[in-house]
């Protein structure tokens, strides 16, 4: 987002091409040179020129209940129904939203087709990747070092309006996700699924949980959860909470 709440999406950001003092993290502000993306019409895509990056100051800090974070947050429109954001969509053309769904109803984990990537899909990664200027020919051998997440996940939820419920489902391609499975398949081995549910099923959604939402480039009418955000709930909540468990 930029420091007046606009969403934007920048890419490509290839981390390793990107000196040490311009490594950047999450919650942390930048200044770079920009450009409107020429192949891709949704209004919020810009490219960036990396040389460019500049980190400003330290990530903004998640103490006090995120109090720095949700000054920042609040710049931003939120929607409280995901029909309502794609309506925005149709009428504005916007392709970036923050929603705060009311409950999460579960969490959909499907295999994928094949578990490994097939001749044809390293193919076109590689072909994607070099015309993003990420990787040249000499790397295509770390392009089959990635690992191909072997299930999609799906959060089921639903948005109440004016009294009812409306149901939902959305996939999840937040890179935490993917790298949470990763961790806890290393750590549990086949028995990942159970601490993975708690974590993505329970404990995120009993914090102030929103989907920072996005549409796919091809398919410009779906929706996809590009992020999860998680700050605690508010303080004048968490004392509530207190007076009633005492």
């Amino acid at each position: 987002m930029t420091t007046d709440g606009a969403l934007i999406r920048l890419f490509p950001v290839p981390f390793r091409l990107i000196r040490d003092e311009q490594q950047f993290k999450k919650w942390q502000w930048i200044s770079a040179q920009i450009y409107k993306a020429n192949d891709d019409r949704r209004p919020e895509s810009y490219k960036i020129y990396v040389d460019t990056i500049n980190v400003d100051g330290a990530p903004i800090s998640s103490n006090n209940a995120w109090d720095a974070r949700r000054r920042e947050l609040s710049k931003l429109q939120l929607f409280t129904d995901f029909r309502e954001l794609d309506y925005a969509r149709e009428a504005e053309g916007i392709t970036l939203g923050l929603l705060r769904p009311t409950n999460v109803l579960g969490l959909d984990i499907t295999p994928v087709d094949d578990p490994n990537w097939t001749d044809e899909e390293l193919k076109k990664l590689l072909q994607h990747e070099q015309q993003a200027g990420l990787f040249d020919e000499k790397d295509a051998g770390a392009i089959r070092t990635l690992r191909k997440l072997p299930f999609a996940f799906h959060y089921r939820y639903e948005c109440e309006i004016e009294g009812k419920m409306r149901n939902y489902r959305h996939k999840i391609a937040d890179w935490e996700i993917g790298a949470l499975y990763w961790n806890c398949h290393q750590r549990y081995g086949d028995a990942w699924e159970s601490p993975f549910r708690e974590k993505v099923e329970q404990s995120l959604p009993s914090k102030d949980l929103m989907f920072l939402m996005g549409t796919i480039h091809r398919f410009p009418d779906q929706w996809l959860i590009v992020s999860v955000i998680y700050p605690p709930h508010e303080r004048a909540g968490a004392m509530v909470q207190t007076e009633l468990a005492f």
